[in-house]
């Protein structure tokens, strides 16, 4: 059977942009594994080539059989002490089984017997004829529909008037071919395949586009239907029009740099070209934030950029046409976006006749949160929770300034701007901060409290947003707990899983001295009655958070449980190496099981065992070798993990493996004497000790 290259196209009304990439990699990539598994691709060279545009989906693949080979089938039917009697003849129950298969009593001597004694069991052995490729391709299709991740599904009515259909988009075409052969057999969403496809709306040279074959079908949309089918190549294509675009204004201006931004556009258009435009210079007295998110959000142009990251008045559009003449084009996008930037640049000046303080009582009006009350509530009480952080790092003055950035530091939610663009929450704070002639930390403050927004994210840049940040994020954590709203699967409506890994962070790499557990503890008088002590709950939650953030480094989960079993706030990436360095040495794994069984034999111990050792209790030779080790070996691995040196204090501790086994293997630690068996725990305790300052070792244990 010869092998040919299959294509599918569904043609649709203009699809979701957000959603074009994923739906048309998801079509094409089940239509491909659905074939694959009925065996109707040739080989493991066949090739899947995805495409997508704003009002198609279509999948091409290489190498696709019209009929899938025939497969020998072995199929058990039953015990042969059921299928046969005592003389070896078949019973009824056989023979009804074969017949069910369409087969009769001379299909018996051919059954095959496998397993042995009460396990033995009859076969039946035959040729399943091959999927044919229409059959096939019917199978795929609609397992591609039924798994599509549409984001909302529409329904609409076939031209018959009667019958209803649910799907993205009302589809309105189907190709099926094989070669140059249409499998007309194929049926979906009230459609039957053909060759027939359309170009783009206004400039396609023909309509409809009839396809000459599979392998014909993107070179003839581009040329005689003025669409470029491929997601990816339209993608490159306007990135290359944008640079290109942005070289001939000259002056080293850029594109805004919006991956995000980028994919959306290239789902809006099928032939992008792209165009310089222009606004009036004395908008660039707005926030550059402000005129950016309008120009992206509303309008998907592309500001331009100086060598400075500075907002220029000139932008790029991404035009679904071609004119010869395109000024028309130009100056109706220049039009539209006029009244965008007079708004933004409204806004921000009727926002600066008030000053932020002025706004304070205004969020006594928005609710937080049924259970919490409302945001002036909430402010209330991240204002007390950064002075109690100020307080535990002893600076006042840091205090003073922290609590007016908190005080303020929500403000901006009532400003009109905000109001219009809630993305600039914080950004715009910080601007009214500085129009009000505030500390320069207090108005950064008022930005970055909201840092970081998302993992890698910026810390705040100073020392006061850090406190600001810190207090935001512990107040929503420990409310949000305190009143059981968890996150649950995906949904983390409150975003607690990123204000934990901020919490974090912020405690980590600007090497605080605060910890955890009393941060969390001194947040719960803030809330006074309305919310239960959770804080065991949190602890272990954050901390999760911190494992998998390092999991997702590439450290393995025995490293990451090794380090934090000791819930450390410092030096975490740094004992991270240390340890992963540790695991390479060939004493790690005796002295890792040797250290999980010290503490398991400490934590059966009747009473709380102090790391003491009287001397003249050492008896046996071993017990006294592992004592005088330990007073060579310790304090030297205690000053190197003083010094911050995790590696080398871990490798000093290498050194005890000899007498650790020795000391296993040579010494009853519950000797009959209490006194022994006390000054032995005693010894294994400071042994425990010295170990396990850097992580758990225990954990690295196989």
């Amino acid at each position: 059977m010869n092998a040919s290259n299959l294509l599918v196209e569904l043609f649709v009304e203009e699809l979701p942009p957000k959603a074009l990439q994923k739906l048309g990699d998801a079509f094409a990539a089940v239509i491909f594994e659905q074939l694959k598994a009925q065996g109707l691709l040739a080989s493991t060279e066949s090739r899947l080539t995805a495409y997508a545009s704003p009002r198609r989906l279509a999948a091409h693949i290489t190498e696709v059989l019209p009929q899938a080979e025939d497969k020998a089938v072995s199929q058990k039917l039953m015990p042969v002490s059921v299928a046969l009697d005592a003389e070896g003849k078949p019973t009824a129950a056989l023979l009804k089984k074969l017949a069910a298969l369409g087969a009769d009593e001379s299909a018996v001597a051919a059954l095959k017997r496998q397993g042995e004694g009460k396990a033995e069991a009859l076969f039946y052995e035959s040729t399943a004829k091959g999927v044919l490729l229409t059959d096939g391709v019917q199978k795929a299709l609609d397992e591609a529909l039924a798994k599509l991740p549409i984001p909302k599904v529409m329904r609409y009515q076939l031209q018959d008037g009667w019958t209803s259909v649910h799907f993205v988009r009302p589809a309105h075409g189907l190709v099926v071919m094989h070669g140059t052969q249409v499998l007309i057999g194929v049926k979906a969403l009230g459609l039957t395949a053909g060759a027939a496809t359309h170009g783009h709306r206004f400039e396609a040279a023909v309509d409809p586009v009839v396809i000459q074959n599979a392998d014909s079908y993107a070179e003839q949309l581009r040329e005689e239907g003025a669409v470029i089918a491929s997601f990816t190549e339209r993608r490159a294509d306007i990135a290359r029009q944008l640079q290109a675009a942005a070289e001939r204004i000259g002056g080293d201006v850029r594109p805004i740099d919006d991956p995000a931004l980028l994919d959306e556009v290239t789902a809006l258009v099928e032939r992008p070209n792209v165009l310089v435009c222009e606004f009036e210079k004395e908008f660039l007295a707005v926030p550059q934030e402000c005129l950016i998110l309008t120009m992206k959000a509303n309008q998907k142009y592309f500001p331009l950029l100086d060598a400075n990251g500075k907002l220029t008045h000139q932008f790029l559009i991404v035009s679904n046409i071609q004119p010869q003449d395109a000024s028309a084009v130009v100056g109706g996008n220049e039009r539209v976006v006029r009244p965008r930037l007079a708004d933004a640049k409204f806004f921000f000046d009727q926002d600066r006749k008030k000053t932020l303080a002025s706004r304070v009582e205004q969020l006594d009006k928005v609710v937080y949160h049924n259970k919490l009350g409302t945001q002036g509530e909430r402010i209330a009480r991240v204002r007390a929770i950064a002075k109690s952080i100020a307080q535990q790092l002893g600076n006042s003055e840091l205090g003073r300034l922290a609590d007016q950035a908190a005080m303020l530091a929500k403000t901006d939610l009532v400003t009109d701007m905000v109001g219009e663009f809630p993305e600039l929450q914080g950004i715009m704070g910080r601007y009214y901060a500085q129009n009000d002639g505030l500390d320069v930390a207090v108005a950064d403050a008022i930005e970055d409290h909201y840092k970081p927004r998302f993992a890698g994210d910026e810390l705040p840049r100073g020392d006061v947003g850090v406190i600001v940040a810190l207090a935001d994020k512990l107040e929503t954590l420990v409310g949000m707990f305190g009143i059981g709203n968890l996150p649950t699967g995906d949904r983390d409506p409150f975003a607690l899983r990123r204000h934990a890994l901020g919490v974090i962070r912020m405690l980590v790499e600007k090497d605080l001295e605060l910890d955890l557990e009393t941060l969390l503890v001194s947040t719960l008088p803030a809330f006074g009655d309305k919310i239960q002590d959770a804080t065991p709950q949190l602890v272990e939650f954050i901390y999760d958070r911190l494992a998998n953030m390092f999991r997702e480094q590439g450290y393995s989960a025995q490293e990451v449980e090794a380090v934090l079993a000791l819930q450390p706030l410092s030096d975490v990436q740094k004992r991270l190496e240390a340890v992963r360095a540790f695991a390479t040495l060939p004493e790690a794994p005796a002295l890792a099981a040797a250290n999980k069984r010290v503490g398991n034999i400490l934590k059966k111990a009747e009473t709380d065992v102090q790391p003491q050792v009287n001397e003249a209790l050492l008896v046996e030779q071993a017990e006294k070798d592992l004592y005088a080790v330990l007073q060579r070996v310790a304090p030297k691995a205690q000053q190197q993990f003083a010094a911050g040196d995790y590696t080398a204090s871990l490798q000093t501790l290498a050194a005890l493996r000899a007498s650790v086994d020795a000391f296993f293997e040579q010494v009853m630690v519950n000797a009959e004497d209490p006194a022994l068996k006390a000054n032995r725990l005693g010894l294994l305790a400071l042994l425990h000790e010295a170990m396990n300052r850097v992580a758990d070792l225990a954990r690295l244990a196989v």
